[in-house]
């Protein structure tokens, strides 16, 4: 079993099993891969009100898990210096040149200087282009959050991501390009951005250049009426009870693409897969760009991905919550460990997560990827217990 003990990966049965009886998550899948091994476990139904029961191909709302592959495709465009990584975004981006950012947070949104310096494709891939996210405060704290509703991807009223980058471009950033680090709107300017240097739709870019050389038969931002049975249900989880309220969308609403495909994984227009569509894209990665004889990037270029990026300057104002990077960086669309903080996730490690219960990590050391997809969302940006809980037995199973 690729070095895992058989014995302890039962652990990881009961322990997953465990939070579907106890109602935490209808359904979970989970799968980790080691020196060519594949091992993938299964719970639970795809709904909280029983029916179908959770297979390997079940096909589940990734969200931000999208954000890995999207700076894929722009490396795609760097190798082929469509793009490259220091020039200004405007040269493709008009609707951003000049951009102007807020002399502070709670200031009315005309009180602004200009940008030091452009935004570049880096501070895209680095969440450092200077907006929008990582504030903490409830929405309407700021004028600048009531403004960002026009951004929203919700339906019906999903702009076309020519109108969305228009505006964007009316809104002054937060703080300066590559002051700090900011989750997440840059990887859906990075979306729009991939579709004008490639010269064709974003979605169509990811299809040609990366799920079909792949054999990701299942990824994409809709999924086609014969395999709506296989999509999980969506729930929000009551912060207080935990209490799943089911999400008000309606399962065939999937079926229809979405008019803005988010690089970044909005809830509403983010990528949908099966679990084997992404352990191929994690193989790719772990395999210094190459999968199944399918070349996509090269070695230096997942290396400089996989690598933290981050300055310590930047990373001193910047996170979910003070400390966030005391033991992370962030590469290229990945989050990086830098130093072990518990037996399992070691330094080196990389990867990111889905809101809506997704996770994702690859272990170069261990030559090991770690998958775990559940329905249910997350109430903070720190993992909830089943994924601590799935690394622990994951790493615990490892027999040599």
């Amino acid at each position: 079993m690729g070095g895992l003990s058989r014995a302890r990966v039962g652990r990881l049965r009961e322990v997953l099993r465990g939070y579907v009886e106890r109602g935490e998550v209808p359904g979970v899948v989970t799968l980790i891969a080691r020196r060519g091994e594949v091992h993938v476990e299964v719970a639970g139904t795809l709904a909280a009100d029983g029916g179908e029961p959770v297979r390997r191909d079940s096909l589940f709302r990734v969200t931000s898990m999208t954000k890995p592959i999207t700076a894929v495709a722009a490396m795609i465009l760097v190798e082929e210096c469509k793009l490259r990584l220091g020039e200004p975004v405007d040269r493709l981006l008009p609707e951003l040149s000049g951009p102007q950012v807020l002399k502070r947070l709670d200031g009315p949104l005309a009180d602004t200087v200009p940008a030091t310096r452009p935004i570049t494709v880096r501070d895209l891939l680095t969440f450092t282009m200077g907006g929008y996210g990582g504030i903490l405060e409830p929405p309407g704290t700021y004028p600048i959050q009531d403004a960002l509703g026009v951004l929203s991807l919700a339906p019906p009223e999903q702009p076309t991501p020519d109108e969305w980058i228009r505006r964007m471009g009316t809104l002054p950033l937060i703080h300066q390009p590559g002051e700090r680090w900011m989750y997440s709107t840059g990887t859906d300017v990075l979306g729009v951005l991939i579709a004008r240097a490639a010269g064709q739709p974003f979605e169509t870019f990811l299809r040609e250049r990366i799920f079909e050389p792949l054999g990701m038969t299942d990824a994409g931002f809709a999924v086609p009426e014969a395999k709506l049975g296989r999509l999980a249900a969506g729930y929000w989880p009551d912060p207080a009870t935990g209490t799943l309220a089911p999400d008000p969308r309606p399962k065939d609403s999937w079926s229809r693409p979405p008019v803005f495909p988010s690089g970044a994984g909005d809830p509403h227009a983010g990528l949908i897969c099966s679990i084997d569509d992404y352990l191929a894209f994690a193989q790719m990665l772990l395999g210094g760009g190459k999968h199944g004889g399918q070349r996509i990037l090269s070695r230096p270029s997942v290396e400089t991905m996989t690598t933290d990026q981050l300055t310590p300057s930047q990373k001193a104002v910047s996170g979910f919550w003070p400390g966030y990077f005391d033991n992370r960086g962030w590469g290229f669309g990945v989050m990086v460990v830098t130093r072990r903080e518990q037996p399992a996730v070691p330094a080196g490690t990389y990867g990111w997560d889905g809101g809506w219960g997704t996770v994702w990590r690859s272990d170069p050391h261990e030559d090991m990827i770690t998958i775990l997809m559940t329905q249910v969302a997350w109430k903070s940006p720190n993992p909830p217990n089943i994924c601590l809980d799935f690394w622990t037995t994951a790493y615990q199973a490892i027999d040599d």
